[in-house]
């Protein structure tokens, strides 16, 4: 994208941030004031399809992050569910299933990683 200088780096910054928070192509163009034939050929051109990845990247980053800071209040309503007597057999039974299934998906996460580890551990030692 040679001869578009500052501006271009500008512009492509505008229609990245426009993309992630528009509902079309189309809004996004007219937000980030360019045409919607421009921001459909830039979607084109590798080095904005990088940039735009990794902007998405960061927003999914951002988000798991603030789920990640909640899971322990998650947590805690899912036991406080499963144990009082007053909520619903239904809704009880889904909670215990759920800490059940976390449970297990915990368990089998800490083995892959074990497993990756000892894995890494032995092509350093061959190295």
């Amino acid at each position: 994208m040679t001869g578009h200088g500052a501006k271009f780096g500008r512009k492509k910054e505008e229609a990245i941030a426009a993309l992630l928070s528009q509902r079309s192509i189309e809004e996004a163009a007219r937000v980030a004031g360019v045409a919607a034939k421009t921001l459909y050929r830039w979607l084109e051109v590798p080095e904005f399809q990088d940039a735009y990845l990794q902007a998405r990247r960061q927003v999914c980053f951002q988000a798991n992050a603030r789920l990640q800071q909640a899971s322990g209040a998650a947590a805690s309503i899912m036991l406080t569910l499963m144990l009082d007597a007053n909520v619903p057999a239904s809704s009880r039974l889904r909670a215990a299933d759920s800490v059940l299934d976390r449970g297990a998906k915990g368990i089998e996460q800490e083995d892959l990683e074990m497993r990756l580890r000892r894995l890494e551990e032995i092509e350093k030692s061959k190295k």
